[in-house]
């Protein structure tokens, strides 16, 4: 289980010192727990694996983000630290599909499923997170998937 996984590598950060990685697992564990309360509140079960991996790769977007923004205010401490707190949060997720193989596997759920045209674009986007959550990129994948129905 994923939570075990993150659970384990918080306490071998403590044992070795790590405050990089110490500090952003804390951070992960929160927003997981965070998460697990307002799922609670709504009368839902605990965050499954599948639901983790979306919410660590949200987080690694929104770093991402903050360190681009951080380095066109010129602060590049900043940006490194984010850029750091993403490489421990990646160590987590499967290792993310080339260019090449999203646009084969998108190739093939638009077959699969015989899309036909941009009407069908939310049905293949299902298809594809249904498939390749936490491997693929499903903000590029919408501009490849849209190119391929339109073609």
């Amino acid at each position: 289980m994923l939570r075990d996984e993150i659970n384990s590598s918080l306490k071998e950060a403590m044992k070795a010192g790590d405050k990089t990685r110490l500090g952003t697992l804390r951070l992960v564990n929160a927003a997981i727990k965070d998460r697990d309360i307002e799922a609670r509140g709504h009368g839902r079960d605990p965050l499954a694996d599948d639901e983790v991996m979306a919410l660590l790769t949200k987080m690694i977007k929104q770093r991402e983000e903050s360190a681009k923004v951080y380095e066109e205010a010129g602060r590049v401490d900043l940006a490194t630290q984010e850029r750091d707190e993403t490489a421990v949060i990646q160590t987590f997720l499967p290792k993310q599909m080339t260019e090449a193989e999203s646009q084969a596997a998108i190739a093939a759920v638009i077959q699969e499923i015989g899309a036909h045209g941009l009407k069908d674009m939310g049905r293949t986007m299902a298809a594809l997170k249904e498939r390749y959550t936490g491997v693929m990129d499903f903000g590029k994948a919408s501009g490849t998937v849209k190119a391929l129905l339109t073609a």
